[in-house]
């Protein structure tokens, strides 16, 4: 029998991505995937769009969207939620106010660029430039992309490092309880993102899966780029130890240069569609408890 993949974790133009929704679909179809979610950063516009090329395409939409979310020292964690409500109207409220402070975020990132460029006697990127690189809300990756372009970097690591980091301004968290709080009202689990990126210390964080799932928390992405082998097996074994869903996807974002294609990763990875099972089942067992 021949193996079903998916990708649970694709972001678009919606977010900090570079290919619209639609187009994330196309990518999605022609790549044989059965499902896939759109998991923008903070901001869930791009579903619907999503749902309707899903129709057209034959391909699963699963409704998806990844929190910025911070628990005491671990700030910049991330949570994905699945399966929620998203015409929620306080969902759609709480999402909105933090858009608005990333939009601001993003803007004061080019300006403190472009001053950095000036005491360099360097010529400042288009701010406009930037906004049509993103297609709709501008993330870093297009402002490094648009450094590229004007050729005052050579790779996205230079951009980063010599201008992103040090022109940065502090992002917006949600606390963790108030981000699972947040999709458990609006009828969705909440799996924690990419766990290597949160920390590689196997020890802290299994404590702080522990914290988490007291918080509520109903799976973990062991399907990611900062996983090999023995690494998504290790992070099996602990969702399994805390009856928790097992997740996985790409992080696609389409930027050019990326090794990362819609439904796989860094090395190849694939995320088989039992994954998408079992967030079906944690789905059912959350709408019958409420």
């Amino acid at each position: 029998m021949k193996t079903r993949y998916v990708d649970l974790h694709l972001h678009s133009t919606c977010s900090d991505g570079f290919f619209s929704p639609e187009e994330v679909v196309g990518l999605a179809e022609s790549a044989g995937l059965v499902t896939i979610a759109l998991a923008d950063h903070d901001n869930i516009d791009g579903i619907s769009r999503a749902m309707q090329a899903g129709i057209l395409s034959g391909v699963e939409i699963l409704a998806g969207v990844e929190l910025s979310s911070q628990w005491h020292k671990y700030t910049d964690m991330h949570l994905l939620g699945y399966g929620f409500d998203y015409q929620d109207p306080y969902l759609i409220r709480a999402l909105t106010e933090f858009q608005e402070f990333r939009a601001t975020r993003n803007r004061q990132i080019v300006e403190l660029v472009n001053l950095k460029l000036l005491d360099e006697k360097r010529q400042p990127i288009d701010p406009d430039a930037v906004q049509r690189l993103a297609g709709g809300t501008i993330g870093r990756p297009h402002i490094a992309l648009a450094l590229r372009q004007a050729g005052l970097v050579r790779n996205n690591d230079e951009a980063f490092s010599h201008y992103l980091v040090p022109c940065n301004v502090l992002k917006r968290y949600f606390p963790a309880d108030e981000a699972i709080n947040l999709i458990h009202g609006s009828g969705g689990i909440v799996v924690l993102a990419h766990p290597p990126y949160v920390t590689r210390d196997r020890h802290k964080l299994e404590l702080l899966v522990a914290e988490l799932v007291d918080l509520g928390l109903d799976g973990i992405e062991a399907y990611n780029n900062g996983s090999g082998l023995e690494d998504t097996d290790w992070l099996i074994k602990l969702a399994r130890k805390h009856d928790l869903v097992v997740s996985g996807g790409s992080d696609f974002h389409g930027d050019s240069g990326s090794m990362i294609e819609v439904g796989k990763g860094v090395r190849g990875i694939r995320v088989p569609y039992s994954c998408v099972g079992e967030i079906k089942g944690a789905l059912k067992r959350l709408h019958q408890k409420s």
